[in-house]
């Protein structure tokens, strides 16, 4: 059972480099700073980078993560209870791609591993759940805020100025930010999977885990799937988030990418697991609304908030159902 949580995680992972981090690089996309195939590679690169760097300077994400619930003192049935998690997420997040809605991946992770857990009578850890409240209202008003407030700036920097060479100069800044949001996408999401990963391979051996460090290769292994998954690819969320929902100029999208970049920085230095794609929309709508507030699509924006909102019970629902199921049958 070991191996096929251990592979479901493996897809989790793929899958949020697949439908996730296309997120980081849709402003510079939708701006034409950079094409679509090179924007990609950079993404994968970055995201790879992020994970592995990061994870050695600062793993604080993985630990609470890891410690988000107890799963009680039965490692054979925590790991059915994992797998049931993970299969929640995958189902998710492909559906939110197939409709082209940049659905959360982190928040679908954290509560679908809380369901499963408490499908098998563990019990919630307050202070890490703590953790992710601040970071979910964090990432949302901060985000918000600090991409209308750059915009702003970056406009007034601009004013009176030669428009064509301050065009050029925003967009160049723009591959910077999409390089520096793939960056910090692989530094989030990539400790959030590694702890995943680190309690299969304890319930693997039949033991709990005391202590979160994670081993390079298990850093290295989660990169490279995470950056594979990116170079796949992700038109139609990249067209949700930098087309549909706002259209953005070159200063709005470098304005947005900072703002997120700041949000994502903080957060992962500080152990607070929050949503790449959460924090990237809200600075793309502040960015947006900074030029107007009719500059924002807001049936699109409407349409993502609903989303994030759903994602919360509904993979937490789901990591319960498919986990008592799973356990269900495990006892035939």
């Amino acid at each position: 059972m070991g191996l096929v949580a251990a592979v479901l995680v493996l897809g989790v992972i793929f899958v949020n480099g697949w439908t996730d981090a296309p997120n980081a690089i849709a402003t510079c996309i939708s701006t034409r700073a950079m094409p679509p195939g090179r924007a990609m590679g950079m993404a994968a690169v970055f995201n790879f980078l992020g994970a592995c760097v990061m994870t050695r300077l600062s793993p604080a994400v993985v630990t609470t993560v890891g410690t988000l619930a107890d799963f009680g003192g039965n490692t054979g049935r925590s790991l059915i209870a994992l797998s049931a998690a993970m299969g929640a997420v995958v189902l998710w997040a492909v559906v939110a791609w197939r409709f082209g809605i940049p659905t959360s991946e982190s928040h679908a992770l954290v509560t679908g591993i809380s369901g499963a857990a408490v499908a098998l009578g563990g019990q919630l850890n307050p202070q890490a759940w703590q953790k992710v409240v601040v970071g979910l209202a964090l990432s949302v008003f901060l985000g918000f805020g600090l991409g209308f407030l750059l915009t702003r700036f970056l406009a007034r920097l601009a004013a009176g100025h030669d428009r064509l060479r301050c065009a050029r100069w925003f967009e160049g800044g723009e591959v910077l930010g999409g390089a520096a949001m793939a960056f910090l996408h692989g530094a989030q999401d990539g400790q959030k999977f590694m702890a995943v990963l680190l309690l299969v391979a304890a319930f693997g051996r039949g033991e709990s885990v005391s202590a979160f460090v994670v081993p390079l290769p298990l850093v290295l292994l989660c990169s490279a799937v995470m950056a594979l998954g990116t170079s796949v690819g992700g038109g139609r969320i990249i067209r949700s988030v930098g087309v549909d929902m706002v259209r953005l100029r070159p200063h709005q999208g470098l304005g947005a990418d900072v703002a997120a970049g700041v949000c994502l920085l903080f957060s992962t230095l500080t152990g607070l697991p929050v949503s790449t794609t959460q924090t990237k929309a809200t600075a793309v709508m502040g960015a947006g609304a900074s030029m107007g507030l009719r500059r924002v699509n807001w049936r699109i924006a409407k349409e993502l908030v609903l989303t994030w909102v759903y994602t919360l019970p509904g993979c937490g629902a789901l990591g319960y159902l498919f986990a008592r199921i799973l356990l269900l049958f495990a006892e035939v």
